[in-house]
């Protein structure tokens, strides 16, 4: 299923919400609105709640995760830290990261089997993003922009990157990760698709702005599937298969 939304006035939801097939983390001052949409589609398989980091709503940005792990920067708190671990599922680890680059959600794009990463983090912190999240790491560009987590996203079924992307750079990312990979633009337009979209296996949430062929687009690389058809087959998308919450 697919849910259109905002926080606050922002279409940017991917810098505040970060969901994975494990768990959903959302701003504690967001809109009772924004956090029912991600509860309502997530919490019948994985539990949604409130986090901060470094006392910001910005999580997207922050933080980088998988169904395995959980990496925050070095500026969370101790007590922001011991909330994201009492919250989260037993099985997930949570690390924090001392790393100069500490908007680890802009230069970490992972899935639960590999990770990009910016050329220029600390090798420390590379291996910390294999131990911790159980992936294989590559630093990588994409479309020669170092902000790999702004520029691609991915999960266990596709991804999608910025559509600045020539089509050997994209051959050769999607041999690097092993899933399918397509260019592609969120909120009417915009090539920052880490900042526009949060997705796991089974459901995205895309920003207000993104239009009908956008989502159909997103929907068919990803493979966002809608469990209420008897058939099983991949949603047709039209504006009345699409939730808007403001």
């Amino acid at each position: 299923m697919v849910s259109r939304c905002k926080y606050q006035n922002s279409t940017e939801i991917g810098a505040y919400a970060r969901i994975t097939n494990s768990y959903a983390l959302v701003p504690f001052n967001t809109s009772e609105n924004f956090f029912s949409v991600f509860e309502e589609r997530l919490a019948e398989h994985v539990p949604v709640f409130h986090a901060s980091v470094a006392g910001t709503s910005l999580l997207g940005r922050l933080c980088c995760g998988n169904g395995k792990g959980l990496l925050v920067p070095s500026t969370a708190t101790d007590q922001e830290l011991q909330h994201l671990r009492d919250c989260l599922p037993d099985s997930v680890v949570v690390q924090r990261v001392d790393e100069r680059l500490s908007a680890l959600g802009n230069v970490i794009s992972c899935n639960d089997h590999v990770a990009i990463c910016h050329p220029e983090l600390d090798k420390e912190t590379v291996e910390i993003i294999g131990d911790v999240l159980g992936v294989e790491v590559f630093p990588s560009l994409v479309a020669q922009e170092t902000l790999v987590g702004t520029y691609c996203v991915f999960t266990n079924r596709g991804g999608v990157c910025t559509s600045k992307i020539t089509v050997e750079e994209l051959e050769e990312l999607a041999g690097q990760l092993s899933v399918e990979l397509t260019a592609a633009t969120v909120n009417r337009g915009s090539p920052l698709i880490g900042a526009g979209l949060c997705v796991n296996d089974w459901t995205m949430f895309c920003g207000w702005d993104t239009t009908a062929l956008e989502i159909a687009n997103l929907t068919r690389i990803f493979k966002i599937e809608d469990k209420s058809a008897s058939t099983g087959d991949i949603v047709n998308i039209d504006e009345s298969l699409i939730d808007m919450i403001l």
